[in-house]
């Protein structure tokens, strides 16, 4: 989009005026009122000057100190780890690409042996594609035939996460109960071990592939004691193998229940009477944009997984929003550490003072469910700790 010299002017003093506007075009505001906060009306213009904005790049000023000219792309980067080589904030990554609103939201395709081009033009910054010999050749990210060698790179690595894709069962509130469970083993058998088969009661869709799990535990809100949802301990795998049945008697008094089978494929521990069945998510790591979120957000992080009382770099959270409240993948958010309430001691009266909260860490959100997220920990100065207060950045 070209703007005339006046709209320039308009568009300056529309951000000047406020700096609400301002964060929220760092990322492109939300297409949807739902995800807008309610204290913060944002009018059409408003909307229409941050679309033009976030579009034209960064200031220079929020380049890294070391920022280069460009880049290639290497095998095992990922776009968190090029964001922080050009952004103060990598989670700034769709304004030096001058994403629209669509694009933050859709897969970024970039490729090992592709070039990066900072390009610097009247006090901001973009980032381009460019070909060695070539110049520069504005942004769409999608499968450049011919300068590739690799697949995309992941937003994050995807080796921090992947105890959590391969055994992680989360459920939403109202479906453990809902869950087939296992009532018995082929000839009696009381512990099931890999290849046996298991006979399960519940209504089970003839999806091949299902997990095993056992002692869901419920997840509550800190502050209110809500439930949120359950997270279960991983048993193992399971085959579907024929559905079970339900029919009534000749004199329609009774019923016969024919429980559905499964055959355990894989196991961590022995399964049995009791333990229960998901169906296996599909895996989906596809590549979303590291950004902010478009409107406020806070809450506090519930639990580490694995039910760890603390956490540091690289390990995983649950936190208490998710989609109803507006969290999406590729969210960067704020970790948050309660400032001390301390006595000011160069005051006669020892007059209480209350320390601000401080950052302390980042995190990336990579799933998301309807009221609990999970987030990767980016970075944190000091132990993470179920109840630790997260927001936008």
């Amino acid at each position: 989009m070209i703007l005339c010299h006046g709209e320039h002017a308009r568009t300056r003093r529309a951000l000047a005026s406020s700096s609400r506007l301002l964060a929220a075009t760092l990322l492109g505001l939300s297409l949807q009122a739902t995800h807008a906060a309610p204290d913060y009306p944002v009018t059409a213009a408003q909307r229409s000057t941050a679309r033009q904005v976030a579009e034209a790049g960064v200031p220079l000023s929020e380049l890294a100190p070391n920022a280069p000219e460009s880049h290639v792309v290497r095998r095992g980067d990922t776009l968190w780890d090029i964001s922080k080589l050009f952004l103060r904030s990598p989670w700034r990554w769709p304004e030096l690409w001058g994403m629209n609103l669509e694009q933050i939201r859709n897969p970024h395709l970039i490729y090992p042996g592709q070039e990066l081009v900072l390009v610097r033009e009247g006090g901001r910054a973009r980032l381009q594609f460019g070909r060695a010999g070539s110049g520069t050749v504005k942004l769409s990210p999608r499968v450049r035939a011919g300068d590739v060698d690799n697949g995309p790179l992941a937003s994050i690595s995807l080796h921090l996460i992947e105890p959590f894709l391969n055994d992680a069962i989360v459920l939403e509130a109202d479906e453990l109960d809902k869950a087939p469970r296992i009532v018995a083993g082929r000839e009696g058998r009381v512990l099931l071990g890999r290849g046996d088969t298991a006979y399960v009661r519940g209504e089970m869709p003839p999806l091949r592939n299902w997990r095993v799990f056992r002692q869901a535990r419920p997840l509550l809100d800190p502050d209110t004691r809500a439930l949120l949802g359950y997270e279960a301990a991983f048993v193992g795998s399971a085959e579907y193998v024929r559905p079970g049945s339900v029919t009534p008697s000749a004199d329609g008094k009774t019923q016969e229940i024919v429980p559905g089978t499964v055959v355990l494929t894989t196991l961590r521990q022995e399964a049995g009477a009791g333990d229960r069945l998901a169906q296996a998510p599909t895996r989906d790591t596809t590549n979303f944009v590291p950004h902010a979120p478009s409107a406020p957000i806070a809450g506090r992080i519930v639990s580490i997984y694995g039910d760890g009382m603390s956490a540091g770099q690289n390990q995983i959270v649950a936190l208490n929003r998710g989609r109803v409240d507006g969290i999406e993948r590729g969210h960067v958010l704020a970790i948050q550490r309660a400032g001390e309430r301390i006595a000011d001691r160069t005051d006669p009266q020892r007059a209480a003072l209350q320390l601000p909260d401080e950052t302390h860490g980042h995190l990336f959100v990579f799933r998301v469910f309807e009221r609990v997220a999970y987030a990767l920990i980016l970075d944190a100065q000091t132990a993470v700790r179920p109840g630790d207060r997260f927001t936008q950045p």
